[in-house]
C-alpha cells in the first residue's frame, strides 16, 4: 500500500483532479483485474483502448485513474491524473510502487533477433551452478532462483515485471538475466529499469508485422542501447553489420565479441560435432556441449558478459564447459534405429538457415535431411516464402505444414510459403496441414543415419488456433513418431 502522491515520483503530469493523498493498494491496466483501492491505467493498445473501461474499473473500486484522456464524467470518489503518455507512466509508477527493485538487482538484457532466449538462460544457469542466486525472465519461463513462474510474454508489462524484481530481491536474488523484445523497448515495458548491461545479438528479418520496415526495427533495438547510463555495458556482435549501430549515442561502455572479426573477446570454432563444440578462446581450447556455431558466438557473448560482471577467465570457460543446451533450441536426441531427431524454434530466416547449416556440416556422407517447417499466423508475411526456400535448399526432403496459425487460415499460410519454392525444387515438397501428422510422415520417410528437423515451434506446448491454445508438444510428437 502506498501513497498516489509518492507512486507519481518522476511522472510528467499534465494535470490532477482529486486528492493524491489516498492509498494505492494495487496497480492494474485490465479493468477485470480491479479491485477496491487499485489504481486504474488506462493504455491505448493495438486492438483495445483502456480509456473505454474507465467506467467499469471504477464500479469495481479503482480509487484513482491513469490516462491521457480525461473521461467525460468525473466521479467525485476517484482521482484523476493526466499524463501524455501512460506506457511511460505506468513504468515509472510501476517502480515506484514495487520500491524501485531494479536497482537492488545486477540486471542484464539481452536483445536481437536471434539467441536471447538461449544467452540469458544459459548466464542464468551458469551463476545458478556457482551458488549465485538469480532470476531469468525469458520466453520459455521466468525463475526466481529455483522457483518458476509461467511466462505469457518474452518482455512482460511494467507491473509484472517490478513485481517479479521485487520478489527476487525478497529471495535475495543477485543477478537477473532478461530477453527485452523489441515489442517492449517499443511499449516502453522497459522504461526506467536500472540495466547493468545490455547485449546485442543480431538483426535479422523479424517482427515487420509490428515495425513495418526493417529501420524501424533496428531503431526500436538501438534505444535500448541509447538509455543505458554510463555505468554500464553495452555489448555487441562484431559479426553483424547493425553491431555498431547499437553502440552510436550510447553513454554506457562498448564492448564486442565475435567469431569472425576483431572484437574484445574473440573466439574460434576448432571442432564442431553434433557431441558438441571445441572452442578456442583467451589463448584456451573449451569443450562446449552446445552445437553449431550459432551457438559458438552465443557462448562468446556469454563469456564476455561474465567477464564484464567480474568473473575470472579460467571460471567463465570451467563454467561455460559444464552448460547443457536449453529446450527447444536444437535440442535432438538419436532414436533407435539411428535417426537424428532435433527440435528447433528456428522462426525467422536466419534462425532457420544456421540451424540447416549446421546440419549439412555434420553430415557424413548419404543420409537425407527432412524437415518439418510452417510459419505463424498474424505475423510478418513477408518472411514465409524465405523461410520455405531455405528449408528446400539445405534440405533432402521438405514438409510444409501449420504453425500456430491463429487467426488465418493455415492453407493462406502455406500457399504464402509456397510462393518461395523454385520449381527445380518442387519435388522434394510435401505439403500436410496437420502438424502432428505432417511429423509423423517425416518419420516415415526417415531411414537409418537420416536427420530429421522439426522447426519453429521449439519448447512451446501448445498449438494456436482460431484463439485457442491446444496441448501440442513437437518433441513428445517427433519421439513417439520415431519409436
Amino acid at each position: 500500500m502506498k501513497l498516489l502522491s509518492d507512486i507519481l515520483y518522476k511522472c510528467e503530469l499534465l494535470s490532477i483532479t482529486g486528492s493524491t493523498d489516498i492509498r494505492v493498494n494495487d496497480l492494474a491496466h485490465d479493468s477485470r483485474k480491479v479491485s477496491v483501492g487499485t489504481l486504474f491505467i488506462a493504455l491505448s493498445g493495438l486492438n483495445v483502448d483502456g480509456h473505454d473501461y474507465i467506467s467499469a474499473a471504477e464500479k469495481n473500486g479503482a480509487v484513482a485513474v491513469l490516462c491521457s484522456k480525461m473521461p467525460g464524467a468525473l466521479s467525485p470518489d476517484v482521482t484523476y491524473v493526466k499524463v501524455a503518455d501512460t506506457q511511460v507512466a505506468m513504468a515509472r509508477i510501476a517502480a515506484n510502487f514495487f520500491n524501485n527493485p531494479s536497482e537492488k538487482l545486477t540486471i542484464v538484457g539481452v536483445t536481437g533477433t536471434n539467441g536471447k532466449t538461449t544467452i540469458a538462460t544459459l548466464l542464468y544457469n551458469l551463476y545458478r551452478k556457482t551458488g549465485i542466486k538469480c532470476g531469468l525472465v525469458s520466453t520459455i519461463s521466468n525463475r526466481i532462483g529455483e522457483d518458476e513462474v509461467p511466462a505469457a510474454f518474452t518482455t512482460p508489462d511494467s507491473i509484472a515485471l517490478n513485481e517479479l524484481f521485487a520478489k527476487m530481491v525478497d529471495q535475495n536474488c543477485r543477478y537477473c538475466f532478461m530477453e527485452v523484445s523489441s515489442h517492449a523497448i517499443h511499449q516502453k515495458r522497459v522504461e526506467g529499469i536500472k540495466f547493468a548491461g545490455g547485449i546485442f545479438t543480431n538483426l535479422t528479418h523479424d517482427h515487420l508485422d509490428y515495425h513495418k520496415t526493417f529501420k524501424d526495427y533496428l531503431t526500436v533495438k538501438k534505444t535500448f542501447f541509447d538509455q543505458l547510463g554510463r555505468k554500464a555495458f553495452a555489448l555487441t556482435n562484431s559479426d553483424d553489420k547493425n553491431g555498431q549501430v547499437m553502440l552510436q549515442n550510447t553513454l554506457a561502455r562498448k564492448y564486442s565479441y565475435g567469431l569472425k572479426n576483431m572484437a574484445d573477446y574473440r573466439g574460434k570454432v576448432i571442432e564442431n560435432l553434433l557431441s558438441g563444440l571445441v572452442l578456442h578462446v583467451d589463448g584456451k581450447e573449451v569443450y562446449c556441449r552446445l552445437v553449431g556455431e550459432f551457438n559458438a558466438a552465443n557462448l562468446m557473448a556469454i563469456y564476455a558478459c561474465t567477464r564484464l560482471l567480474g568473473m575470472e577467465s579460467d571460471a567463465s570457460l570451467t563454467a561455460l564447459s559444464e552448460l547443457g543446451p536449453i529446450e527447444g533450441r536444437f535440442d535432438y536426441f538419436i532414436s533407435e534405429n539411428n535417426v537424428t531427431g532435433i527440435v528447433d524454434y528456428a522462426h525467422t530466416p536466419d534462425a532457420l538457415e544456421n540451424v540447416l547449416k549446421t546440419i549439412q556440416n555434420l553430415r557424413k556422407g548419404t543420409e537425407k535431411v527432412i524437415t518439418v517447417i510452417g510459419c505463424g499466423g498474424n505475423r510478418d508475411a513477408e518472411k514465409r516464402p524465405a523461410m520455405a526456400a531455405i528449408a528446400a535448399n539445405f534440405s533432402d526432403r521438405v514438409i510444409l505444414t501449420s504453425d500456430n496459425p491463429r487467426f488465418e487460415d493455415p492453407e493462406a499460410i502455406i500457399d504464402d510459403m509456397r510462393k518461395g519454392i523454385e520449381l527445380t525444387a518442387a519435388k522434394k515438397i510435401l505439403v500436410i496441414e496437420n502438424r502432428k501428422e505432417a511429423i509423423k510422415t517425416a518419420a516415415a520417410l526417415a531411414n537409418h543415419g537420416d536427420v530429421l528437423l522439426v522447426a519453429g515451434k521449439g519448447h512451446e506446448k501448445y498449438q494456436e488456433i482460431k484463439g485457442v491454445k491446444y496441448p501440442f508438444d513437437d518433441k513428445l510428437i517427433l519421439k513417439e513418431a520415431l519409436a
